[in-house]
């Protein structure tokens, strides 16, 4: 194998900015930002918007973006029943 052409593999937190879960894993990902974790190490964290924490595939459970489809928004527009 050629020498000094990986990138370095390392531990870091990854924080899920929308329920605050974080977990500890390894990743080549670079951060400027670092975090104090339980252990009492200091890694960098990575923050994610998305993990398992939060997936409708492990929650089970949608997340509604938009209310209502195209017709529900043209009656609301236009104050129809």
């Amino acid at each position: 194998m050629k020498k000094d052409i990986h990138p370095e593999y390392r531990k870091v937190v990854f924080l899920d900015t929308s329920s605050d879960f974080k977990f500890l894993s390894g990743s080549t990902k670079n951060s400027d930002e670092t975090i104090e974790w339980e252990d009492g190490n200091t890694y960098p964290l990575i923050r994610v918007e998305i993990s398992s924490d939060t997936h409708p595939f492990y929650t089970g459970k949608q997340k509604a973006d938009k209310v209502g489809g195209r017709v529900d928004r043209f009656k609301k527009k236009y104050n129809m029943k």
